[in-house]
């Protein structure tokens, strides 16, 4: 199965594969509240036809509705159980819930939706849907954790999936639970042992009035350096927003 992988910022990542394009949480403008982007807005080619939408939980920085709206309408969504009469409220029929264990069939490639370990409300404002956090398994070959904290079921993924999206850092100056940091998505890859591990949420958004010196790399490399220090065969690939990287040949 061919496939590539190009991540757009934050949790948003292109997943292609045999010619069916996922993206996930799409996080597309260049503010959030208090958030701001870094690096370059995305690519409208990048995005111009999805094949379904991923959304691994509510918070707003990965449920982001204007967002979603840029998207032609009604794609097809596969979103956290419980969230699906949300997400038709504000107009998208397309949604379609999944619980752990489920699968869904996106053009002929199988996409599961796995545990994940972190809040289930509609963070950051209090009140509104609610929905326990999910996972995705794409082709059976890549491993998007969304956001969440590490727990022990993460080996079930071990020799299962081939690149792994894990998340590294959060997006101001302290890493709240349920989140991973360098170091536990360093422990998450060898629980789960991709051939490829590629960091996200990091870098992108950035709170306003955030230290802009220093490098934004930081969380990535360290990272990288905390998976070394462990010994894994992973190989880890840091991508710029818009940079992209195939996926290894089946084994």
């Amino acid at each position: 199965m061919a496939g590539r992988i190009t991540w757009i910022g934050h949790a948003t990542a292109l997943i292609e594969l045999d010619g069916v394009r996922l993206l996930t949480d799409p996080l597309l403008r260049n503010h959030l509240g208090h958030l701001r982007r870094h690096g370059p807005a995305p690519d409208p080619e990048a995005l111009r036809h999805v094949d379904a939408v991923l959304i691994s939980h509510l918070h707003f920085d990965h449920l982001d509705v204007p967002s979603l709206r840029r998207l032609p309408r009604g794609v097809r969504m596969l979103v956290p159980r419980g969230a699906g009469g949300f997400l038709r409220r504000q107009g998208f029929p397309g949604a379609e819930e999944l619980a752990p264990g489920d699968r869904a069939d996106v053009g002929g490639v199988a996409v599961a939706a796995v545990p994940a370990v972190h809040d289930r409300r509609r963070r950051p404002y209090a009140g509104g849907p609610e929905a326990d956090a999910i996972g995705f398994v794409a082709g059976g070959r890549v491993y998007f954790a969304g956001d969440t904290d590490l727990f022990d079921e993460m080996a079930a993924f071990a020799g299962r999936v081939d690149v792994a999206l894990l998340p590294v850092a959060g997006w101001g100056p302290r890493l709240p639970e349920g989140h991973l940091g360098p170091e536990t998505a360093a422990q998450a890859a060898a629980l789960i042992r991709p051939a490829v591990a590629v960091p996200i949420h990091w870098g992108t958004m950035r709170s306003v009035g955030a230290r802009a010196d220093g490098d934004a790399r930081a969380p990535a490399l360290a990272f990288a350096a905390a998976v070394e220090a462990l010994g894994l065969a992973t190989a880890v690939r840091i991508l710029m927003p818009g940079e992209a990287v195939s996926l290894p040949a089946a084994a």
